[in-house]
Order: C-alpha cells, then sequence, then structure tokens
C-alpha cells in the first residue's frame, strides 16, 4: 500500500502530461510530441511526425520552426535529427536551447508547410 501511495504521489507532483498534439491542415498531418520540457533539462526536444500525400515534404525543418515562450521572444531549433527533405514522410527531432529563466509554457510554431502557421503549445514542467 505505501508503494502505491508514493507512486501516486510522484506523478502527482510530476506536473502536467506532455500529450501529443496533432494538426490536420491542407492535406498534410503534423504531429508533435515533446520528450523533454523540464525547467532543468540541458536541451528541450520534440518528436515531429509529418505526412502528405499530395507535395512532397521538402522543408528546411531548422528554418520553418520557432519556439516560443510567453513574451512572445521566439527561437530557433539547434538542431534536426531525422529524415531528409522530401517524400510524403518525415520523422525526426528538433532540439532547441531550454529557454532560462523558464517561461510557465511555451508555443512551438511550424511555418510555412501547407498553411501558413500551426501552433502547438504546452507548460513546462517545473521539476
Amino acid at each position: 500500500m505505501a508503494l502505491v501511495l508514493g507512486v501516486v504521489a510522484s506523478l502527482a507532483h510530476a506536473g502536467p502530461a506532455l500529450t501529443s498534439q496533432v494538426s490536420k491542415e491542407a492535406a498534410v498531418t503534423v504531429k508533435v510530441t515533446p520528450l523533454d520540457l523540464s525547467a532543468q533539462a540541458t536541451v528541450w526536444r520534440f518528436e515531429v511526425v509529418l505526412d502528405t500525400h499530395v507535395a512532397a515534404l521538402d522543408h528546411d525543418m531548422t528554418a520553418v520552426v520557432a519556439l516560443a515562450d510567453g513574451a512572445g521572444r521566439e527561437y530557433r531549433p539547434l538542431a534536426w535529427e531525422g529524415d531528409k527533405p522530401g517524400g510524403h514522410h518525415r520523422k525526426g527531432v528538433l532540439t532547441f536551447a531550454p529557454i532560462r529563466p523558464a517561461p510557465a509554457s511555451v508555443v512551438l510554431k511550424i511555418r510555412r508547410i501547407g498553411v501558413p502557421e500551426r501552433t502547438f503549445s504546452w507548460p513546462v514542467v517545473a521539476k
């Protein structure tokens, strides 16, 4: 019983879940999943999956993505580790330097992939 209570207590302090978010617009589906958005992380990482059957996904992901804080300041990704431009399906991980001091939440903006801009937002996990 004590073990179960300890697990429940640790989950309660873990903060809100960093769930995947999906945008389906202009025949392109974009799914983004934050892998680590904790205030003490050395990098913030987001898994991105793109799918379409209309046109090639030939975007430079480091050029079309920005991370914004609560004040609207934007930060460029450090790297894209994943599929090269082209084709109808791409998957990879975008890496950002953590914003310091950590904001309460962040907005990932993906531009010019089927629509002018897609936005995805999550809270920054304090612990």
